[in-house]
């Protein structure tokens, strides 16, 4: 049997993803009812992290524990790899200890790399160019609220930068159309758009890609890494901001996303993310449960 990874939302079907999501509902429903599923005793995760963390770490760690696993967290600082080991030696090692990697990295093609010398199951738990765990817990934010999200209309607005990259995935995998407002020269790569067959329009307006949005979701200007930028990204975004004039032009029962960390007053408002329309405390809860049942569905395909 060959070994499933999970580096974008294009590495499962879009029936797997679903049941993926059907099951993380389930889990999370067992534990807030206090239902024991330990089913990954005797498991253990390697957590690779080369950029800095609060809810991946947190909800993965968490999740393993709570499935009866166990994780070991690694830094650049605390293991050969900080030290210019190859990423494809560092694979052949954990591979023959642990039972799955996490990699939170910087350039996509080293978890691909990492991926294509593992034994064992790899999860991108945020490249430069994807976050595709992230996209799990948001789509099942939105089943929870608002029922299915197929046919429906997503706005990001802001950077093409890794999430709204995998947004492009989701649009695909789970058929919804997605409406991208962003400045000229921060598009998602054409790349990325290549690889999908889906209903997706750019354009540089947040007004019209708001207009009758069911969600609308962004992320902040400055992504980890282009901190540098912030100065001639906050002049580029300047209009790119999520507040309550862009709200009023989506649906009345729209529902307002952000992964976090957020910064109010710049890519969205106070009044916004704090408000009744926002669901970002679920979307964040979501990370810890849709991220066990990609554990248990991983872990189970490979034992």
């Amino acid at each position: 049997m060959s070994t499933r990874h999970f580096l974008t939302l294009l590495d499962f079907s879009p029936e797997t993803l679903r049941t993926l999501l059907d099951r993380a509902i389930e889990l999370k429903h067992m534990q807030k009812n206090g239902i024991a599923h330990e089913v990954l005793k005797g498991k253990t995760m390697a957590m690779i992290f080369e950029k800095a963390s609060t809810r991946t770490r947190l909800s993965f760690e968490t999740g393993m524990a709570q499935m009866g696993g166990h994780s070991i967290f690694l830094s650049p600082k605390d293991t050969q790899i900080g030290r210019g080991e190859p990423i494809e030696d560092t694979a052949r090692v954990l591979g023959r200890i642990v039972d799955i990697i996490m990699f939170r990295t910087f350039e996509h093609e080293q978890a691909e790399t990492l991926a294509r010398h593992s034994s064992v199951p790899v999860i991108n738990a945020l490249t430069d160019l994807y976050h595709p765990c992230q996209l799990l817990a948001d789509i099942q934010t939105y089943i929870e609220h608002r029922g299915e999200i197929k046919g429906k209309t997503v706005a990001w607005i802001g950077d093409g930068n890794n999430m709204c990259n995998s947004y492009v995935n989701a649009a695909q995998q789970f058929s919804f159309k997605l409406k991208i407002a962003c400045p000229a020269g921060y598009e998602p790569p054409q790349s990325v758009l290549n690889k999908v067959d889906a209903d997706i329009e750019i354009m540089r307006d947040p007004m019209q890609a708001a207009d009758g949005a069911n969600l609308l979701t962004t992320d902040v200007w400055a992504s980890m890494g282009k901190e540098e930028e912030q100065r001639s990204r906050a002049k580029a975004f300047a209009d790119y901001q999520i507040n309550s004039k862009i709200m009023s032009a989506a649906k009345a029962d729209a529902l307002f996303m952000h992964c976090l960390p957020a910064h109010r007053g710049e890519e969205v408002s106070a009044a916004v993310i704090d408000g009744p329309q926002s669901v970002v405390w679920d979307e964040a809860e979501n990370r810890l449960h849709a991220q066990k049942a990609l554990l248990e569905f991983l872990l189970k395909k490979s034992s």
